[in-house]
């Protein structure tokens, strides 16, 4: 599936689940990325996702950036520069604050799982046609 930005509309390049199921999800995969103190760049963040799901999820910049601005916003993200050259790279760091939004958003994604995962009907075991 391939979903382009016209107008500041995010991006993404999802070969296996909806943009729409990402773009719910997004800020959470970045603050659970982010959770174990390590710093990350933009374009870092994009290649652990895409390696973390094997392809899956492919994060475009028009994606991330708007979503990284937000959180930094809402403070859950600091931003810590460094000089490279001539070049500025921009890391992300989780703050306190971010360390207890994370928390709550994987736990509130887990329970909307359980919750679909029931409403659906969907036992967890792997069924074959």
């Amino acid at each position: 599936m391939y979903l382009f930005a016209i107008h500041k509309i995010p991006m993404y390049i999802c070969h296996m689940y909806s943009s729409e199921l990402i773009k719910g999800t997004l800020k959470t995969i970045i603050l659970n990325l982010l959770k174990d103190g390590d710093k990350m760049y933009g374009y870092e963040i994009t290649q652990k996702v895409k390696e973390l799901t094997s392809d899956k999820i492919q994060i475009t910049e028009g994606a991330l950036y708007p979503t990284l601005h937000a959180l930094e916003k809402q403070g859950d993200v600091i931003t810590e520069k460094v000089y490279i050259g001539k070049r500025v790279r921009k890391y992300y760091i989780l703050t306190d604050q971010g360390k207890k939004t994370v928390s709550e958003r994987v736990s509130e994604l887990t329970d909307f799982m359980k919750t679909m995962k029931f409403l659906l009907d969907i036992d967890g075991s792997v069924q074959n046609a």
